[in-house]
């Protein structure tokens, strides 16, 4: 399944203050015992007078001929805006937030999903720390999927973090998030991997996505490139039961 981009525009807004914008392409190899492929990351984040947009664009390179990984063969695209017209008042905190969740994988559709609802944004005085609280609407386009699926309650929560500078080292970076939503889907596989005689339908999903950076390049006058890694936490995410364990190693370069 697509690896779920991390969520950092917590850290953007720590930053906004040297800089509105940040691009980053974080590329990872995935060691998921169903995975076993490379995935590649876009994201982007734009801050502005009336808030702040962030989106990241998923590709798995997993789409094999003769063994041989050739092409990739899915891709998963989040993009959302926050709206904060009250930035310097005593709520400033708090902002609007709309989203969209939509992708393709293996040939099966990751149907529109749309988003709505509140962000809290909490932070240390000198912004390392950040801590973003999120309660959405989450409307799913069920069309194409089994007659009666839906969502038992059409809600998203969402829990965003960064810490930068951990124990005092310098370019050393952790950041995350978690998110608990939910949506009736099927699962083919269990805990090991193995197909299941009969598919089971889930109607909740969870994923969490801890990663771990390191700015090596500040070390030779290039500060653009870091090293690391993160590992996929889930419950029934994707087609995949039960609790799932995926490590990741990788490279971020902040454009």
């Amino acid at each position: 399944m697509f690896k779920k981009a991390i969520l950092t525009f917590s850290i953007a807004l720590a930053a906004c203050a040297l800089a509105k914008a940040q691009t980053n392409l974080q590329v990872f190899y995935d060691f998921g015992k169903d995975r076993g492929h490379v995935t590649t990351t876009v994201e982007g984040f734009y801050a502005d007078n009336w808030g702040n947009t962030f989106f990241f664009v998923d590709h798995d390179f997993n789409n094999r001929l003769d063994d041989k990984i050739i092409s990739p063969n899915g891709t998963y695209l989040e993009i959302a805006r926050c709206l904060n017209f009250w930035q310097n008042s005593k709520l400033g905190g708090l902002s609007l937030q709309v989203e969209y969740n939509g992708g393709i994988y293996n040939q099966f559709s990751i149907n529109n999903a749309f988003l709505a609802g509140l962000d809290y944004f909490f932070h240390s005085k000198d912004f390392r720390n950040t801590l973003n609280l999120k309660v959405l609407y989450k409307w799913i386009d069920y069309r194409g999927l089994p007659d009666g699926f839906k969502s038992q309650v059409p809600m998203q929560f969402t829990a965003v973090w960064g810490l930068r500078d951990l124990f005092g080292a310098k370019g050393l970076t952790f950041s995350g998030f978690a998110d608990f939503w939910w949506q009736d889907h099927i699962l083919y596989t269990d805990e090991k991997g193995n197909a299941l005689e009969n598919a089971e339908v889930s109607h909740v999903v969870f994923i969490s996505e801890p990663q771990l950076w390191y700015n090596v390049g500040q070390w030779f006058g290039v500060p653009n490139l870091n090293l690391g890694g993160e590992v996929e936490l889930s419950w029934d995410f994707g087609s995949a039961r039960g609790f799932w364990v995926r490590p990741c190693l990788g490279a971020k370069w902040v454009f």
